[in-house]
């Protein structure tokens, strides 16, 4: 486990790097303004955190605001979860590691004692998981004002999940489509009772520019001939995006008070490249760490869409640094995500007919 997680951050830092040098090239004046942490139009910029970004709207957030927030039980969906709870917002925590659970909600409640915290059972790659879950948070009777699709996985080696779909897609994509689809109904029902605006925010990536139209097939993103990993987490990545532009279209055809937006969080420091002495990891890590942003940095174009007044009735966009980023050409091909969706959408519904 330690030598897989070392690969995937050795492999980030790289992509990092590759990032940089090609941002100079295309835009010396934009890498310069993420290097510095000049702020945006929105007012931020690269190097804003979750709390700075959340702060002047916490005084006119409406009270009882209820998330849920997929993959909280670490990294930057534990600081998504924190930040949130700070603002006075209900947390309800999807979570495989219960016991992990246990402990943000521990470090949650030790700041803030006050703070209302719901852990639920799940598995993001399970549809039978994922139902039960709904099934258990609609039993609750509480509104549902924000979703944060933020979990995600790298599946180095080829696995299935137990719908024998590949991992990675299963998780990143699939597993979070069927989540949005059984809440949907009741997000749109809790704005429409409450006058507040729902929001939902599918956590993406920078790498899902690197998704080719020729590489993108349904059925081959579920069960792969021919597996890479790179090539599969980035393809997730990019239909979280196409998904997002899909549904916005659809709620605003519906008009619906609730949006949905996709963002990149951009890549988060990690310690454990220190633990590895090397020629390599220590010339990388010299290279990016001015680079790759705090956990805080990273959680806080989350945290902005989700609560910041200034993204009120913005829907179908794509974020970075706490601002309106543009995405690939192919995340933005409308046609092929109202395929995607309904390729998506009649798998699963098969799937649980079944």
């Amino acid at each position: 486990m330690l030598k897989l997680t070392l690969y995937i951050c050795i492999y980030v830092l790289i992509i990092l790097v590759w990032k940089i040098v090609i941002r100079f090239k295309q835009n010396m004046k934009g890498t310069m303004r993420y290097l510095a942490g000049i702020a945006g139009q929105s007012g931020y910029g690269s190097k804003s955190t979750a709390e700075q970004v959340t702060q002047d709207s916490s005084s006119s957030l409406p009270p009882h605001l209820t998330a849920i927030v997929t993959g909280a039980t670490s990294g930057i969906g534990a600081e998504t979860a924190r930040v949130l709870a700070k603002r006075g917002v209900r947390i309800v925590i999807p979570a495989r590691d219960l016991r992990k659970a246990a402990q943000v909600k521990e470090n949650i409640r030790r700041e803030n004692p006050k703070a209302e915290i719901v852990i639920l059972e799940i598995d993001l790659s399970s549809f039978a998981s994922i139902r039960k879950f709904c099934t258990e948070f609609l039993s609750l009777e509480i509104p549902l004002n924000i979703l944060i699709n933020n979990a995600g996985k790298f599946s180095q080696k080829l696995e299935f999940s137990e719908d024998k779909f590949e991992m990675t897609f299963a998780t990143n994509y699939l597993g979070h489509f069927l989540l949005t689809e059984l809440l949907l109904e009741k997000m749109i029902d809790t704005a429409t009772q409450t006058g507040v605006q729902g929001r939902i925010v599918n956590v993406s990536s920078v790498i899902h520019g690197w998704v080719k139209k020729d590489h993108f097939s349904f059925n081959q993103m579920l069960q792969p001939k021919y597996y890479n990993a790179t090539r599969a987490y980035a393809q997730s990545k990019l239909a979280n995006i196409m998904h997002a532009n899909e549904l916005a279209r659809q709620l605003k055809a519906r008009d619906a008070n609730v949006t949905i937006n996709a963002v990149h969080p951009g890549i988060v420091k990690t310690g454990i490249i220190r633990d590895h002495k090397g020629v390599i990891t220590d010339s990388l890590f010299f290279v990016a760490s001015k680079l790759l942003k705090s956990t805080s940095q990273g959680a806080s174009t989350t945290c902005y869409v989700a609560l910041n007044s200034k993204t009120t009735g913005v829907s179908g966009r794509y974020f970075a640094d706490c601002n309106e980023s543009r995405c690939s050409a192919l995340a933005n091909d409308d046609s092929e995500a109202h395929k995607l969706w309904k390729h998506t959408r009649a798998l699963i519904h098969k799937r649980l007919r079944a």
